[in-house]
């Protein structure tokens, strides 16, 4: 892959995020061991250039009453004509492949989980090992969650054989649900992630003023800390309405030693059309601050020990509007089913950056004032559930 942007392994803390609040619903209780089922999804992301798709497929299977065990294999296909790439390179396809094993073990009260994570392509390799307890109190009113993962990644860059670096990740998690009354939940979460080692893209590139430059700049490869922590916590509240919808709002904070400050805001409602229908809706609003090493145009080469221009570390802000349609058919007549869900779920992101300008707008600009960047895109899921 020859270009200026590595693939899906390393998005930003901001892709990642995205990507956990589309697939993940409301919280996970504890003290029950996951159904029997299969679960089958196809999903794609389109815009800013990139298309993103693939499958994935999840088993479980309760091995008697107190352990479940799963495997997961899921495909990205990555192919990318962002704003970064073509500033500085051509488009390319990447195909990253990522398979999980899972063991949920059922105590009283408790559920023990352990859980090994594989992703691979071609010039990235990431290694992670799970562990969470959850456990129920006060007759399942409250339940508490504490999590660890490590995970230890190599990187390297195609064409260069001599380069091979490594990152080692560390997150922890605490999580808190309380029922509130009859029709309500509460739940906060609270998740410190350190990272050490090559945390940038060896691809990708910041420029900086050189009046010598027909364009008035020149590019230099991009330079990271070797640390980073992060911190988030989200709050959420799960309402249901007495004619059988719900409502759920939620708030997350997020803040990082690199100087990165965000705050998403989402709220969502799922209507009951009959027994087997329904519709979900959602609005999120989700803005962030620019890194402290980042800028669009810096002033010299190696003006500063630290360097960044890519996008997702400027300041910029985006809204989503999401929506969907679900099938669920319980007690099924199908052989060995014992219930299926079908969904069909969109949603349309829209960002607009503050201070990343698009080099690659047509027309001619002096150096740093070239359009401010903005792009659409569309996440599409489409999804099978199978309990049997």
């Amino acid at each position: 892959m020859a270009v200026t942007e590595r693939p899906v392994m390393l998005w930003s803390g901001f892709w990642l995020a995205v990507v956990l609040l589309i697939l993940v619903g409301s919280p996970a209780t504890a003290a029950t061991l996951p159904e029997d089922q299969v679960d089958m999804l196809y999903h794609r992301y389109d815009g800013g250039g990139m298309v993103i798709d693939g499958p994935s497929v999840l088993v479980r299977k309760n091995l008697g009453a107190q352990l479940s065990v799963s495997g997961q294999y899921y495909v990205d296909s990555v192919s990318a004509a962002s704003v970064d790439v073509l500033a500085v390179a051509s488009p390319y396809t990447e195909e990253r492949t990522e398979l999980t094993a899972g063991i949920d073990y059922l105590y009283q009260q408790s559920i023990l989980s352990l859980g090994y994570t594989n992703s691979s392509e071609n010039d990235y390799e990431a290694n992670t090992v799970y562990f969470s307890v959850s456990q129920e109190f006060f007759g399942g009113m409250s339940t508490l969650s504490l999590g660890y993962a490590n995970g230890w990644d190599t990187v390297r860059e195609r064409g260069n054989e001599s380069f091979e670096e490594e990152a080692e990740r560390r997150n922890y998690q605490l999580g808190l649900s309380q029922v509130i009354t009859a029709n309500s939940l509460l739940s906060f979460d609270f998740e410190v992630i350190t990272d050490e080692g090559f945390l940038q893209n060896p691809y990708r590139q910041n420029r900086f003023i050189d009046p010598n430059d027909p364009t008035g700049f020149e590019y230099q490869p991009e330079r990271y800390p070797e640390t980073r922590t992060s911190y988030s916590l989200a709050s959420r509240v799960l309402y249901y309405l007495p004619y059988r919808a719900s409502i759920r709002a939620e708030y997350r904070f997020f803040s990082d030693t690199w100087g990165i400050d965000s705050h998403t805001y989402e709220l969502a409602y799922v209507h009951a059309l009959n027994p087997r229908w329904s519709l979900e809706g959602k609005v999120r609003y989700y803005d962030q601050d620019q890194a402290d090493f980042y800028s669009d145009l810096f002033a010299f080469e190696n003006s500063q020990t630290h360097l960044a221009r890519d996008k997702e570390l400027s300041s910029f802000s985006g809204v989503t509007f999401g929506g969907g349609l679900v099938y669920e058919w319980k007690q099924t007549s199908l052989p060995g089913i014992s219930r299926l869900q079908a969904s069909l779920l969109l949603d349309w992101l829209e960002f607009d950056y503050d201070n990343f300008r698009d080099v690659t707008a047509p027309g001619s600009f002096p150096a740093g004032e070239e359009p401010l960047y903005s792009f659409d895109a569309i996440v599409t899921r489409a999804s099978l559930i199978l309990e049997y």
